[in-house]
Formats: structure tokens, C-alpha cells, sequence
């Protein structure tokens, strides 16, 4: 098995608690909310939501991917972070034994808001090497559910705050 690890950083106006309340700890409910034409359910099938947890994401009919789980590996709300992993399904396809993420929320005193680290780590079978051109549509993906629920807390500025 191969390790490929990639990890990016980017700035958002929310303050770091608020935008990991939503984004990590109430996702399986604020996600399907703000993006019901690609996600049906998020179900907890294994756990309490926390730490061990199992989420099951449900893609609607029509989606390139049935589902994936995750499992929250750690959910750290004093420093904010949040290690889970993509354990099951068809986005890990032949090549991945599963992808393992860490994010990580941290005040930007320089222009407010905070600044979002992420790395991802992908556990590949074999001998397989995969590459950043690879990745690219699924960190896109990510970046857009990271732009939805920024924008909503924009607009709604006492949503958990």
C-alpha cells in the first residue's frame, strides 16, 4: 500500500467555531439542506456522531457515486479539528483502500475569519501512485461545499454561532 498525501489551506471570513459547527460537527444535517440535488441523507449508522462514528452519505439518483462512509476518527471541538476517514464506496473505486482527512480551523488575525487547512491522505492498493491531476475534480467538489456553507453563514449570521 501507498501513501499520497495533499494538503491545501485556504482563507474564509467565518470565524473558525462557527464554520466547524457546521462544516464538522452538524454536517449530516446542514449539508442535504443546502444541497439537496446532490446529497439525499446523511445517516449515522455506527455511533453518536462523535469519535468511532459511522456516516453514511447518500447521493441522489442520478449522482456518479451511490454513497460513501466515513469514519470520524476525531472530533476535537477545543482546537478544532477534525481527523475522519472515507472508509466505503464507490468513489474509492479499485485503486484506494480509503482516504483519510484532517481539518483543521484556526483564527486569522490578520484579516478576520479563519483559515481552513486541509490534508488528505490517499491509501492506495498496491503499487498504485496516484497524482494531483487525479484528485483535482474531488478537491473541486470540496472546495464547492465549503463555499455554500460559507456563503449560508453569511447570510445567516447567528446560525451556530
Amino acid at each position: 500500500m501507498g501513501v499520497t498525501s495533499f494538503t491545501q489551506e485556504f482563507p474564509c471570513p467565518i470565524a473558525p467555531s462557527r464554520l466547524f459547527k457546521a462544516l464538522m460537527v452538524d454536517s449530516r444535517n446542514l449539508i442535504p439542506k443546502l444541497l439537496p440535488q446532490f446529497i439525499a441523507s446523511v445517516d449515522v449508522i455506527h455511533g453518536d456522531g462523535g469519535a468511532g462514528s459511522i456516516e453514511q452519505v447518500n447521493f441522489t439518483e442520478g449522482h456518479q457515486f451511490k454513497y460513501v462512509k466515513h469514519r470520524i476518527d476525531e472530533l476535537d471541538h477545543e482546537n478544532l479539528v477534525c481527523k475522519y476517514s472515507l472508509i466505503e464506496g464507490d468513489a474509492l473505486g479499485d485503486k484506494l483502500e480509503s482516504i483519510d482527512y484532517e481539518a483543521k480551523f484556526e483564527a486569522d488575525n490578520d484579516n478576520g475569519g479563519c483559515i481552513c487547512k486541509m490534508t488528505s491522505k490517499y491509501n492506495t492498493i498496491g503499487d498504485f501512485e496516484i497524482n494531483e491531476e487525479e484528485i483535482k475534480g474531488g478537491k473541486e467538489k470540496a472546495m464547492g461545499i465549503y463555499k455554500v456553507v460559507e456563503s449560508y453563514l453569511l447570510q445567516n449570521p447567528h446560525a451556530y454561532a
